[in-house]
């Protein structure tokens, strides 16, 4: 599935005011899935360490559980597109909701640890398939003059349903009197944080039938009428209806369907713009920014900190996360890709080198002395702020323009795997190796948090302000 062409001569064109409202509706509704990306995303964190000890396992066998729905992640991501370009985008967005849904009540009401991770790989199927039908849907149905911003609900929606999620678990710990296997209503609290997803499923599943679906999909099975009366909606009555469907057909035919083939070069396997492209990915990933969201909370209570205060900090990192992503917002077409790249990079590897020198410090007893427990408290709220101020966002800004236009889809998705590959590797890995050496574990993510500065110096080429025909 593509996002929709513009032809040059609608660049132009604005929504008319009095459309503007129900265009933020829809897409507020649309970016709803990422809203439950976020939240199924980190959710989790709260319920480690009461997983571990219901189901009495080691940090190898709890990694797997924990990570294991980034498996149905990338079987979702892959397959949505085919999926939604066969039965509409809006019937994805409820077969998502159902998904959704289904997995909260599972991962709530688990017989066994086993049926949990099964679980958790349809939550990750549903995650995977809401990050790839919001922004296509969002693309689609946003009049030009506003598609950046518009587009930017996606990300915005992940890192709010990032801090919700950290909000509902710290208030379902305090009811549960700190205990995270405490009983509410006969159930352990770390099942309510996991259940309690139901209701955000359950509204996104509604207002999937209170949005019209995308006119690009209606023109493509025929439904022509029913495209200009959504394309009226969204853009204004005084567009010309006729030369719109016209202008999105012939860019239908126009378009190129890239498939795997074409990304292959004579030597190195992939097209070099290919493996730049899996390089941010990677990168992305490999400075352990999941760790934040998947284990904050288990982090901190291993080196001391009580379950109430480390749940806070898990909220507070989440509201850093979208200060940060503001940041990058406004920030992003000002000063460019690459600058904010490397300002990050830059941040996060003194922050995560911080990080690193303060869990050094950890005692026998499994404490921080006060001076370094600070040091890293504050160093992992800025390792998070500097991502996401910069990597969080700009890698989905270059992955969406530095490809050419006959291979960007296709170079796309193998991207978007490499990093559910990466974040896979970093989530399954994190528990063993920081009984092995948590200080250790912070080095290794400095060093590629240091890597990725000579990677964007040497290999990525600054894409603001060029045209995406540009692109080669």
């Amino acid at each position: 599935m593509t996002s929709t062409a513009q032809p040059t001569g609608s660049e132009g064109r604005k929504a008319h005011p009095e459309h503007l409202g129900h265009v933020i509706f829809i897409t507020a509704a649309a970016a709803m899935g990422g809203f439950l990306f976020g939240y199924d995303s980190s959710v989790i964190n709260g319920a480690v360490e009461a997983i571990r000890s219901r189901y009495d396992v080691g940090s190898a066998v709890l990694a797997q559980v924990i990570a294991v729905a980034l498996i149905g992640c990338a079987i979702g991501a892959a397959t949505a597109g085919r999926i939604a370009d066969r039965i509409g985008r809006i019937r994805v967005m409820q077969i998502a909701s159902v998904l959704f849904t289904i997995s909260a009540v599972g991962s709530a009401l688990p017989f066994s640890l086993w049926d949990l991770a099964f679980w958790r790989i349809i939550g990750g199927f549903a995650i995977g398939m809401a990050s790839v039908i919001g922004p296509a849907y969002i693309a689609e149905v946003s009049p030009s003059a506003y598609r950046g911003r518009l587009g930017s609900f996606q990300q915005a929606a992940i890192v709010i349903g990032i801090a919700v999620s950290q909000l509902v678990n710290w208030g379902i710990l305090n009811l549960a009197d700190g205990n995270q296997r405490g009983t509410l209503a006969g159930l352990e609290a770390w099942q309510w944080m996991l259940g309690v997803m139901v209701v955000p499923a359950v509204l996104y599943g509604l207002l999937s039938f209170a949005i019209p679906e995308s006119p690009r999909y209606l023109i493509s099975v025929g439904k022509v009428s029913r495209a200009k009366e959504v394309l009226a909606e969204v853009e204004g009555h005084t567009v010309n209806l006729d030369t719109r469907v016209t202008e999105i057909q012939d860019a239908m035919r126009r378009e190129h369907k890239s498939s795997f083939k074409d990304l292959l070069g004579s030597k190195m396997g992939f097209l070099p713009i290919v493996w730049v492209g899996i390089g941010l990915s990677v990168f992305q990933q490999l400075v352990g920014i999941n760790v934040a969201f998947y284990y904050s909370s288990a982090l901190w209570q291993s080196v001391g900190i009580d379950p109430s205060a480390s749940f806070f900090y898990s909220f507070t990192t989440s509201i850093i996360n979208i200060i940060g992503t503001v940041i990058a917002m406004v920030f992003v077409d000002k000063i460019g890709r690459r600058p904010l790249a490397l300002i990050g990079s830059a941040g996060m590897a003194l922050s995560l080198a911080l990080e690193a020198w303060a869990f050094s410090a950890k005692t026998a007893a499994g404490t921080l002395p006060p001076t370094e427990g600070t040091v890293a408290l504050i160093a992992a709220h800025v390792f998070v702020l500097f991502f996401a101020l910069s990597w969080g966002v700009v890698v989905w800004v270059f992955l969406g323009e530095m490809f050419p236009n006959r291979i960007r889809a296709a170079a796309l998705g193998v991207a978007a795997c490499a990093q559910w590959i990466a974040n896979w590797a970093i989530t399954a890995s994190f528990p063993s190796l920081s009984d092995w050496n948590l200080s250790g574990t912070y080095v290794i993510y400095t060093i590629f948090a240091l890597l990725s500065i000579p990677f964007v110096l040497k290999f990525v080429k600054e894409t603001k302000g060029k045209a995406l025909e540009e692109m080669g």
